[in-house]
């Protein structure tokens, strides 16, 4: 291992381990950063601010969490976490102030100490099976269940254990769990692996990313099993290939995850293609190109970080999370282990971003920036969401949840 250098400590146990200066690409441009957050986070909501322990197990309880992939943080104060390997939904009904307060209410468990897929018991309302994306819907919320290939919607916020959703997507009850609800093509009322949901514009948007396709409803959906209305990725609702059976290009997707509305403009996550996909307004058909991306020079590119050893301010490599504080896209590039923040003035095909969190310079990555766990390291944060300058980040390789407040 030629290109690593190992610091051992007096016990000559490794404490760090780093790539030598020779894995740099000769090409590389480091322009200065601005910093995102303050210093020091607000709260952690769930997971420990430092470890030495990589990997370290987790055991279910009010105040811990297991590869968490989604969080919200709503306008009515709640705060919602998606304990993805716990396989539950846990809130708070108001942000606490310190850390380790516990969940006060919980979705998915009998108790905080249980967990287990669809709570060891028979699919239901309020049962969930890799519960990933989250949002906040009217005064409810919408979540993606992924395994149970449904979104379940909440039109109120649960306050009490087990609430059950008050309707399914994705499946025609609530008792039925299969992919594509047991065809082999989808249609536009079936889900296969849906990871997003996001709420724009009286618009309910899902990442239906086994499909590999972004489906929208227009309005609050009434009915369980409800078509959508629009669907993008794809050219129509009965395909499911990979970028739509053919080359990468505008209108394609290989692994959607979230949506965010961005000053007028619709971005996805379309993180397997290592890409943001961006329309200058709401697509208004189906299978209707993006305008421009952001991480590839163009839209039929698709390497993670373009190819290159290590990021640069202008590539990503597998971002699966997108939010908006201020006139600020911020996008958790996962696989870089950072937060980077995009400014509109000058977002164009393969723009770089300006804003930095997580890695000390655009041209660095490594988790935890290839050390032990600090407050404002991270490993694979899966989430970012915001609400106005408070931003939740769901660190998911560190199985905890901070809250930040943004200061771009």
């Amino acid at each position: 291992m030629t290109g690593w250098k190992f610091e051992l400590s007096d016990d000559n146990r490794i404490i760090k381990i780093s790539p030598k200066q020779a894995l740099y690409t000769g090409d590389a441009t480091d322009p200065e950063a601005l910093e995102i957050f303050d210093s020091n986070p607000h709260v952690f909501l769930v997971g420990e601010r430092t470890s030495d322990v990589p990997g370290r197990s987790v055991v279910p309880s009010a105040s811990s969490c297991f590869g968490p992939r989604g969080v919200l943080l709503h306008d009515n104060q709640s705060v919602w976490v998606c304990d993805t390997g716990h396989h539950r939904l846990m809130g708070w009904s108001r942000l606490p102030c310190e850390d380790g307060v516990g969940a006060d209410i919980l979705i998915g468990q009998k108790d905080f100490a249980q967990e287990g897929r669809n709570g060891r018991e028979n699919i239901s309302g309020a049962s969930l099976n890799v519960p990933t994306g989250i949002c906040q819907m009217g005064d409810g919320l919408a979540v993606a269940d992924a395994w149970n290939h449904r979104v379940l919607i909440w039109l109120n916020t649960p306050r009490e254990k087990n609430t059950p959703a008050d309707i399914v997507l994705g499946q025609k009850d609530f008792v039925c769990g299969e992919s594509n609800r047991g065809d082999q093509r989808p249609g536009a009322q079936t889900l296969h692996w849906p990871y997003g949901v996001a709420f724009i514009d009286n618009k309910l948007l899902v990442a239906d990313t086994g499909n590999r396709r972004v489906l929208c409803w227009y309005g609050i959906p009434s009915e369980n099993g409800q078509p959508c209305d629009l669907v993008l990725g794809q050219t129509e609702s009965g395909c499911r290939d990979e970028n739509a059976g053919h080359e990468t290009d505008a209108m394609s997707m290989r692994w959607p995850h979230s949506m965010v509305m961005w000053r007028g403009h619709l971005c996805i996550c379309d993180a397997g293609n290592n890409r943001i996909m961006i329309w200058k307004r709401f697509p208004a058909e189906s299978g209707q190109p993006c305008d421009f991306v952001l991480g590839q020079k163009t839209s039929q590119n698709v390497d993670h970080n373009q190819a290159l050893y290590y990021p640069r301010a202008y590539t990503l490599n597998m971002p699966y999370g997108a939010t908006v504080s201020g006139d600020w896209l911020l996008v958790a590039d996962t696989a870089n282990s950072r937060i980077i923040g995009y400014h509109p003035s000058n977002i164009s095909d393969g723009a770089s971003a300006t804003a930095l969190f997580g890695q000390p310079r655009f041209i660095d990555k490594g988790d935890n920036r290839w050390h032990s766990a600090a407050p404002d390291s991270l490993c694979w944060p899966y989430a970012v969401h915001a609400n106005g300058d408070i931003v939740s980040i769901a660190d998911s390789g560190n199985n905890r949840v901070s809250i930040w407040k943004c200061k771009l």
